[in-house]
């Protein structure tokens, strides 16, 4: 029962990576656009060097979930894809009722 439970986690731990990488990727996106135009109204200003912190936070965080995300998508590769039972032989003359 354990390796089930331990698929149905991992399972669960991906889809949930795949949104917090949307997330992250969006925070990116805006901080990274924020920084650009605060940068360009008012450079050396405070608003542009809080906005690029945050743009390397948001940057760090999404490689992190990506490196986990990855890890997780090989570790899951090993595993079969479908977990059916087993087929019986065939004998012949053997008439199953």
């Amino acid at each position: 029962m354990a390796p089930m439970s331990t698929h149905l986690t991992s399972l669960r731990a991906v889809r949930e990576l795949r949104r917090i990488r949307s997330f992250y990727t969006a925070g990116v996106l805006l901080w990274a656009s924020a920084g650009a135009w605060s940068g360009w109204t008012h450079p050396g200003s405070r608003q542009m060097w809080v906005s690029l912190l945050l743009l390397s936070v948001f940057t760090g965080l999404l490689a992190t979930t990506s490196v986990w995300l990855s890890r997780l998508r090989s570790a899951r590769g090993h595993r079969p894809a479908r977990h059916a039972a087993p087929r019986r032989a065939v004998t012949p003359g053997h008439v199953g009722a």
